[in-house]
């Protein structure tokens, strides 16, 4: 269920995103977001 709900969160993002450099940033920041949710920080 949180998969999914990160899904949709993530598609939201980057839908309001109108530039290759926002687009890049939601994606690390949502990878930065999913790697501390799951506890497997380095």
């Amino acid at each position: 269920m949180r998969a999914v709900i990160g899904l949709a969160l993530a598609c939201m993002m980057l839908a309001g995103c109108n530039t290759m450099a926002g687009v890049g940033e939601d994606i690390t920041g949502m990878a930065t977001w999913a790697q501390s949710s799951m506890g497997g920080g380095y």
